[in-house]
């Protein structure tokens, strides 16, 4: 069931990552981010993704983090929540992180493109031994963060793998984007294969566009870790206006640049996305649910101008927070 939801699109926030002034996990804090996820109508959780910190696999923090969201969710979601965890390194990494997804109950891996030196055949590869052990989104990551230049001829041969249920595309690169579509669609299995954007730069237009005769039919974003409750109901008016709400159109071409504006003061575009997880951070800190904005990293955090950014986009799209919402039921996910 929580595959067909998958399939069908729905909204996957990429879950940060709590930490003490330590830099050690905060699980009460670390239980509270998905409980608000939960409450504010996401339909899964991407963990152990970028957003959660790719070094969380050299702190020895991924299985516990994997398994605090899993049980978090078995336990409280009362519904069906597509649990979609990171995997990331060469062959034999990536299979046994897909071993310990399974183990703990994930449906899905999200699959890091980034492997030093590997070319397209061995990604497929890949792939395919990953697929032996849970069903593969495919990832096409942005390059300012590592990702690799992929071709259409790798995407349509990935479609093809018949262990892969998605596919998030966030190369936030309009050309790039249209390239592995229609690679995607050209594949036997494309119309299989469901598309999710990761391209926080260009939500809106995605999720209303329609790219080589395909749809995206939701997110898995790093930007909808934040303000998701708002999230959501931006995710269900795209929906409106897809299926002929010509109001719901309207008011979405409208505010499409300020979500672009949003998530440049959220994943700091202008210092070249150094502050990307530390504006996730600073978000959630401001509504109450992180007690600072510590990374595993020491030299990541917020980049000068960050914070006002951060302050003039709440204060300028209040209708994209969910301030009050947090508000109210902080206390209970804090528990």
């Amino acid at each position: 069931m929580s595959l067909d939801l998958l399939r069908a699109g729905t909204v996957i926030p990429a879950h940060p990552l709590a930490l003490t002034a330590g830099r050690r996990l905060d699980e009460r804090r670390q239980r509270a981010l998905t409980r608000y996820y939960l409450a504010a109508g996401a339909g899964g959780l991407a963990v152990g993704v970028h957003t959660t910190q790719f070094t969380i696999r050299q702190a020895g923090l991924l299985r516990p983090v994997l398994a605090l969201a899993a049980e978090t969710v078995d336990a409280e979601a009362g519904r069906p929540v597509v649990k979609v965890a990171g995997a990331c390194g060469d062959t034999a990494q990536a299979v046994a992180e897909a071993e310990l997804a399974a183990g703990l109950g994930y449906h899905a891996v999200l699959l890091s493109p980034v492997v030093p030196g590997a070319d397209e055949a061995y990604l497929l590869r890949r792939a395919r031994a990953v697929g032996e052990v849970l069903p593969v989104v495919g990832f096409y990551l942005q390059p300012a963060i590592g990702g690799p230049r992929l071709s259409p001829a790798f995407w349509r041969a990935f479609a093809d793998l018949p262990s892969v249920v998605a596919v998030k595309l966030a190369p936030f690169d309009r050309y790039r984007t249209l390239e592995a579509v229609r690679g995607i669609a050209a594949a036997d299995r494309g119309a299989e294969v469901a598309l999710y954007t990761g391209n926080d730069d260009h939500i809106v237009g995605d999720l209303l566009g329609e790219f080589a005769g395909r749809r995206f039919v939701g997110g898995l974003l790093g930007q909808w870790a934040v303000w998701t409750r708002a999230a959501v109901g931006l995710f269900a008016r795209t929906r409106a206006a897809r299926d002929g709400d010509a109001a719901a159109l309207a008011e979405l071409t409208a505010q499409s640049a300020a979500v672009t504006d949003a998530n440049a003061a959220v994943f700091d575009a202008a210092n070249g996305f150094h502050g990307c997880i530390a504006g996730v951070h600073e978000v959630l800190r401001r509504q109450g649910l992180l007690d600072g904005v510590w990374c595993l990293d020491p030299a990541e955090g917020l980049s000068p101008g960050q914070a006002e950014e951060l302050t003039r986009v709440s204060a300028a799209y209040p209708w994209l927070t969910d301030d009050d919402f947090v508000a109210e039921h902080r206390d209970g996910w804090l528990r």
